[in-house]
């Protein structure tokens, strides 16, 4: 978290907690110590994507379809949602966890390498999430520009890295590459013409851009 501890205390007392499949990944994420996204960040996409209404999102970062289940709740209805996961075994809980929740008709997970998948995908999505190895987001953003339709939003997860993006002061030096490559990332976003974007320092840092 690159907040202060009793700033993010407090926003996170305010959101109501998830029940049922929700509430259950949670407690299996934070007892197997998978990574899901923090819940600031999930009131902020439900809230974005009731305001689009997207009717078919693209996800990149299945894991054990946390997000995927939480995003299922702002589509259209009968929309779809795409998801991207190369782990066999994230794969298989993440189909598990999304037919216990009765999504099986609307999520589709697709495994293999986000950026394989993404520069064989042949769709538009109203809402692209970007949830997978940060250090590849220079290489998705192309492609994701391609496939967002125009109004769409592509809302980028953990973009400030623990801070360590904006001060050299706190870059672990086994993290060059990465804090590198998203700066540049955040450099493509904030200077592309097709876009505008703005960058939420809650979570560990949020990129939401409009494609106009």
């Amino acid at each position: 978290m690159i907040c202060y501890d009793f700033i993010n205390k407090y926003i996170r007392d305010t959101i109501k907690p998830n029940s049922g499949i929700l509430a259950e990944l949670e407690e299996y994420a934070k007892k197997n110590h998978v990574p899901i996204i923090q819940p600031e960040v999930a009131r902020l996409i439900l809230i974005l994507g009731r305001l689009l209404k997207p009717s078919r999102i693209l996800e990149a970062g299945t894991a054990i379809g946390y997000s995927a289940i939480l995003m299922a709740q702002i589509l259209n209805p009968g929309g779809k949602i795409d998801t991207i996961e190369r782990y066999d075994l994230m794969i298989s809980l993440a189909r598990e966890n999304i037919k216990k929740a009765g999504l099986h008709d609307v999520i589709n997970v697709i495994a293999g390498d986000a950026l394989d998948v993404m520069q064989c995908l042949d769709k538009k999505y109203d809402m692209i999430f970007l949830d997978a190895a940060k250090g590849q987001y220079p290489e998705f953003l192309p492609e994701v520009i391609r496939m967002l339709n125009p109004g769409g939003l592509l809302i980028s997860d953990n973009v400030l890295y623990k801070g360590m993006i904006a001060d050299d002061k706190l870059v672990v030096r086994r993290k060059i590459t990465i804090v590198k490559r998203l700066r540049d990332y955040l450099s493509s976003l904030c200077n592309n013409e097709e876009l505008e974007t703005t960058i939420v320092p809650i979570g560990d840092g949020v990129a939401i851009s409009y494609k106009k």
